[in-house]
């Protein structure tokens, strides 16, 4: 705490320029390299905290060439279109639901083009409105490709070649990841896109095949089938493997029984491209080592994400890295091994890939940097959502982490398959529709996760989340009075454990 003490004084000590300043030089409290969601949020708090503060961000084409603003993954071709297509998707299930209550609604094909119009500028937006954001907080904003000279330097290359030389007391690396290919698939990189491109296509991939098994991969098969289109999804292995491994099955299982194709146990070996444009995909199943091939417009990698280090330079700052992952090494505090460079966000080893982590491992960041707070940030309980087409929403731990963790005897599981509401009416298929709370067996019987699948899953697990951040029981969640009649509810109604070996279906009102 001591040294966090000292950083923080040395940082609110440093006047702007101050002995490292040279010619031709930009010098400041604060340089934060990377324009995404934990860089901005960072900036803009050391600079509302009256901190001399540059963000430099560049957005390196993909090799099919996409490219876009201001913003990071999240904000461009992340959560935002990848929810807003999602949301698309929906709205083709209530068209068809609606005839069911009353509503004399012809069914009509999806216009690609129209929602990508309106995605991509909604988008370009949100690019517009951070830079304002930034010019209003007196934030320098450089869109330049950053690289590092020494520990307190770095250079910054514009689109045209100009040189900008910057140094400042603390440095905040920010530049998150871009999709993996798989340069050893023969056609890959020529003939495959990545969740980079799809977002930003002007007209429809068509039928598309989606190799993964990451949250991306379901996430967008998910809502390419729902707008209507031929999608298979290639999973080699296991499918959500950081999730609970019950409820990535469901989801799958759901896919799988509302028109997406699922290809398990299978990999790609070649891409060819057809006269016609088409693409020939050719794989092969590992049980059988049986080949076999299809046809597709579009061909999807979304098999994991690399982190943007390679032209950093981070050897000349003395940074180092996890050779495996090619990740940043940091602490509690954020720093990387160059206790004044720190690294925020999907760049850094051990952090959740989520944007509101990132946001608020910023803000701390600054805080802290500033002598505002002492506060680290607590990477538990954080919760989340896959937005497939039937939503899977969770915090704490998996069934499977909980029981490692605290052995099987000492874990009670209570779940529910369940129906909502808007589901009757027009009979649509519930199966899947499960909840299940992971508690400790012992009262009061600490809940250690929760796990939700079915509809508007994000908001409900945000709002039991603050319940188990809290540190929540199983007799405190059951004494709630739910909401009627929600699927909410279903949580705080949760009675059946799996050890108790009864039916979980709930029935009646």
């Amino acid at each position: 705490m001591a040294a966090l003490r000292g950083a923080a004084a040395r940082f609110r000590g440093r006047a702007p320029g101050g002995a490292r300043g040279a010619a031709g030089r930009q010098c400041y409290d604060l340089l934060v390299i990377g324009g995404g969601s934990g860089g901005l949020a960072c900036a803009k708090e050391a600079a509302q905290l009256g901190k001399k503060v540059a963000v430099l961000d560049y957005v390196e084409p993909s090799p099919r060439g996409t490219r876009w603003g201001l913003g990071g993954t999240c904000v461009n071709v992340g959560c935002i279109p990848k929810k807003l297509m999602h949301q698309a998707a929906l709205l083709g299930g209530m068209i068809r639901d609606a005839p069911h209550y009353g509503w004399r609604v012809a069914q009509a094909p999806h216009d690609w083009a129209t929602m990508a119009d309106a995605v991509q500028n909604h988008v370009k937006s949100l690019n517009w409105g951070h830079r304002v954001q930034l010019q209003d907080r007196k934030v320098k904003y450089l869109n330049v490709k950053a690289s590092f000279v020494d520990a307190h330097t770095v250079c910054g290359v514009s689109k045209g070649g100009e040189e900008t030389l910057l140094s400042a007391e603390h440095i905040v690396i920010a530049t998150g990841g871009r999709p993996r290919y798989p340069t050893h698939i023969e056609g890959a990189l020529e003939y495959g896109i990545t969740s980079d491109d799809l977002f930003w296509l002007k007209e429809s991939p068509g039928k598309t095949l989606v190799v993964g098994a990451s949250y991306v991969a379901l996430e967008c098969a998910g809502f390419l089938t729902g707008l209507g289109l031929d999608t298979t999804v290639m999973i080699r292995s296991v499918p959500l493997r950081a999730f609970d491994q019950q409820m990535a099955s469901l989801v799958t299982e759901h896919m799988a029984g509302h028109g997406t194709r699922v290809l398990r146990g299978c990999a790609p070996e070649r891409v060819e491209k057809l006269p016609g444009q088409q693409l020939r995909v050719t794989w092969v199943d590992l049980a059988s080592d049986r080949k076999d091939a299809g046809t597709f417009d579009t061909v999807l990698w979304a098999i994991g994400r690399v982190p943007e280090t390679a032209s950093l330079n981070l050897e000349k700052a003395g940074v180092r890295t996890n050779p495996v992952t090619g990740k940043i090494l940091v602490d509690a505090q954020e720093a990387t091994s160059i206790p004044h460079i720190y690294a925020i966000g999907d760049v850094a080893e051990g952090r959740p890939e989520l944007t509101p982590t990132a946001i608020m491992a910023g803000r701390l960041l600054a805080q802290r940097l500033s002598g505002r707070t002492s506060d680290l940030m607590d990477y538990s309980s954080v919760p989340t959502t896959v937005f497939t087409p039937l939503e899977y929403g969770c915090v704490g731990l998996s069934e499977e982490a909980a029981v490692a963790r605290h052995g099987e005897e000492h874990v009670e599981v209570y779940h529910a398959f369940y129906k909502p509401l808007e589901f009757t009416v027009p009979q649509r298929d519930a199966s899947q529709c499960y909840i299940k709370m992971v508690c400790l067996r012992e009262p009061p019987q600490l809940v250690l996760g929760l796990h939700f699948l079915g509809p508007n899953a994000g908001e409900v697990t945000q709002g039991f989340a603050l319940g188990i951040k809290c540190g929540a029981s199983f007799q405190q969640v059951i004494r709630t009075v739910g909401i009627h009649p929600t699927c909410a509810e279903e949580v705080a109604k949760l009675r059946i454990s799996k050890r108790s070996g009864l039916d979980p279906t709930v029935t009646g009102c």
